[in-house]
């Protein structure tokens, strides 16, 4: 995602969350994370035939991933599209070095939690009232990911 995308990111945002969608100045400031030797974010972008369909963005800190937004429009649903977005932003988890990766989803949308579980993701808590000015809960999960010393051992002749 580049500053170019916020413009047609924002509209994606204010039809899939009218009531809780992110500002110009949200993006701005992760956007602003997302370039250089210091980088802690990714995020990006999905087009088809040179329109936005998708976005997501990843923040790192100290070895927690955490899923910061994804979405697809919703003729995209069913495609596949989520799954490739998270999908690229597990490998920048990867990237950064991330042990787990968090995120928080609507309690409401069990859609979207299907695919975070399909990806090994976990419940572990809840957020009340975390989604504003709407009110909604959030449903926090969790992936962890195993280092090579913590995977088991492969012995074959």
């Amino acid at each position: 995602m580049r500053w170019w995308d916020i413009a047609p990111v924002l509209d994606l945002e204010r039809e899939l969350f009218p009531e809780d969608a992110w500002s110009p100045g949200m993006f701005w400031s992760e956007l602003a994370h997302a370039r250089g030797p210091h980088a802690t974010r990714r995020y990006l972008v999905a087009e088809l035939e040179g329109g936005l369909v998708g976005y997501g963005g990843l923040a790192a800190v100290d070895g927690t991933g955490d899923i910061q937004t994804i979405a697809t429009a919703r003729d995209q649903w069913g495609t596949g599209l989520g799954a490739r977005l998270l999908t690229e932003l597990l490998g920048a988890a990867t990237d950064f070095e991330c042990h787990e990766v968090l995120l928080e989803v609507r309690v409401d949308n069990l859609r979207a939690q299907r695919l975070y579980e399909r990806f090994g993701f976990e419940p572990i808590g809840f957020r009340r009232g975390y989604y504003q000015p709407g009110n909604h809960d959030a449903l926090v999960m969790r992936r962890t990911t195993q280092t090579s010393s913590e995977a088991p051992s492969v012995q074959g002749t």
